[in-house]
């Protein structure tokens, strides 16, 4: 690669007002710099992506933070091209590739090329979908995106939503405004202009035992606390226990306590279980408390044909996480908060006078940030409008479709493998295991299959997931990837049970070295 020197043609410089000893500034005089470094760097991606032959090159934290360390960043590089060679050594050699067929770990799904394709053009314009002024164009085209999916999850006219950084924080303004409501509606008491009232530490929000972190989390930044989160057992099929509920709920109140909200999940990290929508529903509506939904994996069932069903009830919810960059394809990040009520986006409407200033005309142009926990915020939302406009949902919803085909073929494969116990059928794409052998007790086969997860990490030829559920060390494959096939996890299912005897005689020899 050649080193690019920065040269301004003398019309371009009588036609703009960049200055020529600023030559990194994107603008029409070093737009041609701009295409050649990305051709480079287009060049790199696709190198990268061609030599990644292992999921993970292997290398250890600090191996590479030794590497990172030695970077003197007082000290620029003047160079595209040394520039290039360095990120490749620091990053795209040792990156962990979601495309690959055989990385089955987390909630990361190998992107949609024309979702690359829009984040090249959202970074270059760089629009902050906060108002109108700052985005224009940007702002309706996220609106139509959350009209569309307000539409899929079968929401009416009255509901509304925003793009959010992801699971967590479309939960997180979930809880809020179920918080907020709640003390408006039960005490007359609005919490943005008070703060919390008295009774908010009876607060109480209930989800299921396996549901996502986030909840806790949010409850405590919310000033709720950890303890005002209820965990709810499931039942055999790691659904929210209904029973459970209702005893947990019926708990709550004679103690005192004020339920104020139910976090239903649909497609939960670990077993991608689905919990009884329609009942939650109809139990929220009953008691006149808050439900919400978080579809963060579940939501790839919307684009499907023949499995929307699985979501009956959704549209009862007050309001809808959904992360399309799980189940859509999409690039982190893409993710989306609904609400079924719009005007409950008043609880975290703010208005400055220099960015949003109050306006009671409906001509007026529309502020995204009226609705957002964000000021300044990408326009994430171009990804999935140029993946649905060249892709199409329809096809996005037959991967998903493929990733629960394989997910099931997948069950019947280890189920039949006397060394492998399964604790689920796969509802959605996910399958949790465990490597077991007859001749270990519970606390080894505990350390041993909390140790192959890492140990096959450090080979790079796969990487896989581990949970932890009552106690128990599992193994977890999490199924994005249309591209792996059953034999694929043929191979890995064979590579687990290759780590699991190294390290199995490791772990004799140790204690027959001990005694």
């Amino acid at each position: 690669m050649n080193q690019l020197a920065p040269v301004v043609d003398s019309q371009s410089a009588s036609n703009s007002h960049s200055d020529p000893s600023h030559p990194y500034i994107f603008n029409e005089s070093n737009l041609l710099h701009y295409e050649m470094a990305s051709m480079q760097t287009m060049s790199l991606i696709h190198q990268a992506i061609r030599r990644a032959k292992k999921v993970h090159s292997g290398v250890n934290h600090q191996q590479l933070s030794q590497l990172v360390a030695n970077i003197d960043l007082s000290q620029p590089l003047h160079s595209v091209d040394k520039a290039l060679d360095e990120i490749k050594a620091l990053y795209l050699d040792h990156a962990v590739y979601f495309h690959h067929p055989k990385y089955v770990a987390h909630l990361n799904c190998p992107v949609a090329y024309p979702a690359v394709i829009a984040e090249q053009l959202l970074s270059a314009i760089n629009s902050s979908l906060d108002t109108w002024d700052q985005s224009a164009g940007g702002t309706l085209i996220e609106q139509k995106l959350i009209d569309w999916s307000v539409q899929r999850i079968g929401f009416d006219s009255h509901a509304d939503g925003i793009f959010t950084s992801g699971g967590s924080q479309s939960n997180l303004m979930a809880l809020l405004l179920a918080r907020d409501d709640a003390a408006k509606r039960l005490h007359g008491h609005v919490i943005r202009d008070h703060g919390l009232p008295a009774q908010a530490k009876r607060y109480r929000i209930f989800c299921s035992e396996v549901s996502h972190f986030s909840i806790q989390k949010s409850a405590a930044l919310l000033g709720l606390g950890y303890n005002a989160v209820v965990p709810v057992s499931v039942d055999k099929h790691f659904k929210m226990d209904l029973d459970a509920l209702d005893a947990a709920m019926c708990q709550a109140r004679a103690q005192g306590d004020i339920p104020i909200a139910v976090i239903a999940t649909a497609g939960t990290t670990d077993f991608g279980s689905i919990d009884p929508l329609a009942s939650i529903a109809e139990r929220c509506q009953k008691q006149q408390v808050w439900m919400h939904v978080d579809a963060a994996y579940g939501c790839g069932l919307l684009a499907t044909d023949d499995y929307t069903h699985l979501l009956s009830g959704i549209e009862h919810a007050d309001s809808v996480t959904l992360d399309y960059h799980k189940s859509f394809l999409q690039p982190v990040s893409s993710s989306a908060f609904i609400v079924a009520d719009k005007q409950q986006f008043q609880h975290l409407t703010h208005h400055a006078d220099y960015l949003n200033p109050f306006s009671d005309c409906p001509q007026a142009a529309p502020n995204l940030v009226d609705k957002s926990l964000q000021t300044t915020r990408r326009f994430d939302a171009l990804k999935l409008w140029l993946t649905l406009r060249i892709m199409g949902s329809e096809q996005v919803g037959r991967v998903f479709s493929s990733v629960m085909a394989l997910a099931r073929s997948s069950f019947v494969t280890l189920k039949q493998d006397q060394e492998f116990e399964l604790v689920h059928e796969p509802e959605l794409s996910t399958l949790v295991f465990r490597f077991i052998d007859p001749q270990l007790d519970d606390e080894q086969l505990n350390t041993l299959n909390y140790q192959i997860k890492d140990e096959l990490f450090k080979q790079g030829e796969c990487a896989i997931a581990r949970t932890k559920f009552r106690g128990i060390n599992y193994l977890k494959f999490t199924l994005l990837n249309p591209n792996t096939a059953i034999e694929d996890i043929k191979t890995i299912a064979a590579e687990i049970k290759a780590c699991a005897y190294t390290l199995k005689a490791r772990l004799f020899e140790k204690e027959t070295n001990y005694e």
